[in-house]
């Protein structure tokens, strides 16, 4: 299965919100031009480098910048040998949390640490909704309430490109009376916990915890096979304040991926 930014669904969203997208031979190229300066050129997880075409596509957007994100340690250490260098910090989290969808319902219960099972016993009376496109203002003024100035909440056409472009295959859902919501994203058989944001009362109320068990369900339906919590605490690229949450993921079971990281080239003058 391939990795989300590696399908059409995801090149169309970023052109759609201001990336030039090159797709050929089923990779896509983002690029992003700078006025004057040139361009960055960033390839995500694809199934496979091609130098030669990320050479060309160089020259012709004038790249000063070049972001590799490769999906395996043979990949990453092919792009070591062509010059590229290991970046401090990743761009896509290197670490991350994957659910087989593919278990019945009861043996993913099963799975469920106790502090899991006892918040969705919890949260049982919680009540959750989905937002349909019309409704996204309203989405997104939820996710202010709940995280206030200190951290990004995406524009509204951000998000109304986002369920333009996978429509069904996204699911925005909120839990109204604590403030905590979250945005899944379905395709090419993965799902993914892509974006979400608590505030006070729904880290009191735990309401997170059905949020996800309601998305999984949803994964699921969709035909999903794997769901992806899309970044977990990571020791060779350690930021502390990743490890509450990674905690959190943790109680809902599943295995671990890693990613070798991001590389990066930069090019001065153009070449």
């Amino acid at each position: 299965m391939i990795d989300i930014r590696q399908g059409r669904l995801y090149s169309n969203y970023l052109t759609g919100i201001g990336w030039k997208v090159e797709r050929i031979q089923e990779i896509n190229y983002f690029i992003r031009p700078f006025p004057l300066a040139g361009s960055v050129l960033k390839i995500q997880r694809p199934e496979e480098i091609r130098m030669d075409k990320i050479k060309k596509l160089q020259k012709k957007y004038r790249v000063f910048q070049t972001i590799i994100e490769p999906r395996n340690a043979l990949d990453a250490k092919y792009v070591a040998s062509m010059g590229f260098k290991l970046t401090n910090s990743p761009y896509l989290p290197s670490k991350t949390l994957q659910i087989d969808l593919t278990l019945p319902a009861g043996k993913l219960t099963k799975k469920l640490s106790k502090d899991a099972r006892y918040a969705l016993r919890k949260t049982e009376g919680v009540k959750t909704r989905t937002f349909s496109a019309r409704e996204l203002g309203q989405f997104g003024k939820i996710w202010k309430n709940a995280v206030g100035m200190k951290r990004y909440v995406p524009p509204l056409n951000h998000l109304m490109r986002l369920k333009h472009c996978f429509r069904e295959k996204c699911l925005f859902t909120a839990d109204e009376g604590s403030a905590s919501g979250a945005v899944f994203l379905y395709d090419e058989g993965l799902a993914y916990y892509w974006q979400a944001f608590t505030g006070v009362r729904g880290r009191k109320a735990l309401s997170q915890y059905k949020i996800i068990w309601e998305g999984l369900l949803w994964a699921k339906r969709m035909g999903a096979k794997i769901f992806d919590f899309e970044g977990i605490y990571d020791e060779r690229f350690p930021n502390k304040s990743w490890l509450g949450f990674t905690h959190f993921k943790k109680s809902f079971g599943g295995y671990t991926v890693e990613y070798p990281g991001c590389f990066k080239q930069n090019r001065f003058p153009f070449k």
